[in-house]
């Protein structure tokens, strides 16, 4: 603590250095506030922030995120946005689609800000300008219970995609002979959207497959089609549990009634909840899919037509929240690496093992350029997602194949350009 509260006080220095312009009140809107972990984090921030200007405030809101994107849309619509812009790396888009957003490009190479290595910067690129700055970017990664795998033959952890097969059928049974399944290899979240595209994908990268090429569909090539194949492969042999959101799927792997699941990190503060008995047994590894699949999740920018004096301060607000010790504080509060590059996580890792496989799964990911969000269908995705999810649903009850899917997926996709 005593090395961050250095590290802060020059960073802070530098931005004080600066010489604040006259008092202001800066409108920030999030759908983290109050939330553990981030919204303490974006906290903090605002406090050393308003320690550094004395006299500006944080005037923040908290929105829902069910009603986010509209209520944002809504404000830059009527003139009206928050000078502090807080959005969902996959509705951000449409708001630079329209040039409400302030190209970062001059305000990052003036700071000397260094995004060599930035996890998820490249998704904040919008024709040629950088509009945003990435907070979060994450790896996905495999909880899985040790005991049923190994109660079943299963050694260690599945690496491959026949190795995965193996083990998800070995801890699918019906224990009590009543034809009904007690517990299931695998938890995919068939239930939600995003969840049953995520899972997919995962399949799909391992088969050497994207959704998109060169920013255009491609969901009639063999990589996702083969990805289409596993997930009909794993519902068919019932090794999945139906229709199940996201939640319940982590409540019932930290139930024993579900082997393995693929998730963000986030999964392991779900296990922390489990039973102690059943925290002994509940770990975790790099998902059987190379590369994993991983994703940006929000970003932070300010309207284009702010005026100057506001631009200024609300850069040196986002300097605070991309500074290196902000930044481990991150890591620290949101149990997740942080996005900036080059940060020293030996205390972490030596108080948290499993937060070197988070760095791992992160930069695994990171690395190969991987998304959650199609490079090219950013101003479509949320139409792209529903039509994916409708398909895919038609794949698995109806029994089409996953030819047809595809090429259906295919088809209706391009008919969102």
């Amino acid at each position: 603590m005593a090395k961050l509260k250095s590290l802060l006080l020059g960073t802070c220095a530098g931005l004080a250095l600066a010489a604040p312009v006259a008092a202001e009140t800066l409108t920030f809107v999030s759908w983290m506030k109050g939330d553990p972990g981030y919204g303490d984090w974006w906290q903090e921030v605002i406090t050393e922030f308003e320690k550094t200007h004395p006299g500006t405030t944080i005037e923040w809101t908290k929105v829902a995120r069910s009603d986010f994107a509209d209520t944002m849309f809504t404000m830059f619509a009527g003139d009206n946005p928050p000078d502090i812009v807080h959005l969902a790396s996959f509705e951000f888009a449409p708001f630079a689609n329209e040039g409400w957003l302030e190209d970062l490009g001059p305000w990052i190479a003036e700071a000397g800000l260094d995004l060599t290595g930035w996890s998820g910067q490249s998704t904040c690129e919008w024709e040629g300008t950088t509009v945003c700055l990435m907070m979060l970017y994450t790896g996905y990664v495999m909880a899985y219970n040790e005991a049923m795998l190994t109660e079943n033959g299963i050694a260690a952890p599945p690496k491959t995609w026949d190795e995965y097969l193996e083990a998800v059928r070995a801890t699918t049974k019906d224990i009590d002979g009543d034809g009904v399944m007690d517990t299931y290899g695998v938890g995919i979240a068939l239930k939600d959207a995003a969840g049953l595209m995520y899972a997919t994908q995962g399949f799909v990268q391992d088969a050497g497959g994207s959704y998109t090429v060169d920013g255009r569909p491609a969901f009639n090539t063999p990589g996702v089609i083969e990805g289409l194949r596993r997930l009909k492969q794993l519902y068919d042999e019932k090794l999945i549990p139906a229709d199940q959101t996201s939640g319940e799927v982590r409540q019932l792997f930290i139930e024993g009634k579900i082997a393995t699941t693929v998730d963000g990190p986030w999964i392991y503060n779900t296990m922390k909840t489990a039973t102690p008995e059943m925290q002994e047994v509940l770990k975790l590894s790099l998902p059987p899919s190379t590369p994993p699949v991983g994703g940006t999740s929000n970003v932070v920018t300010m309207p284009s037509d702010l005026s100057d004096e506001k631009k200024q301060l609300v850069w040196e607000f986002i300097q605070v929240a991309a500074s290196e010790p902000f930044q481990k504080r991150f890591a620290e509060l949101g149990s997740s690496p942080a996005p900036r590059a080059g940060i020293d996580y030996a205390d972490l890792i030596a108080e948290e093992p499993y937060f070197s496989l988070f760095i791992e799964a992160n930069e695994a990911s990171s690395s190969a350029g991987i998304d959650r969000l199609p490079k090219g269908l950013e101003l479509q995705f949320n139409e792209v997602q529903k039509i994916f999810f409708e398909e895919v649903q038609r794949m698995l009850i109806e029994g089409r194949s996953p030819e047809d899917t595809a090429a259906a997926l295919q088809t209706a996709v391009e008919g969102t350009l």
